[in-house]
């Protein structure tokens, strides 16, 4: 029961790392921040909306 249970943890250890080289292409990928926030793309990174 040990090995079943070491062989599922890896497999779920791997698979986030699994799903991020399978959405590789960043062009493609939608970005979301939390609310009060927008996307940079020169950033890359979610920054505070400024309201003007």
């Amino acid at each position: 029961m040990p090995i079943k249970t070491a062989l599922v943890a890896t497999v779920l250890a791997l698979l986030p790392a699994l799903s991020s080289a399978m959405c590789s292409d960043r062009e493609h990928q939608a970005q979301s921040c939390a609310a009060g926030m927008v996307w940079d793309s020169a950033q890359q990174a979610c920054v505070k909306q400024i309201n003007s």
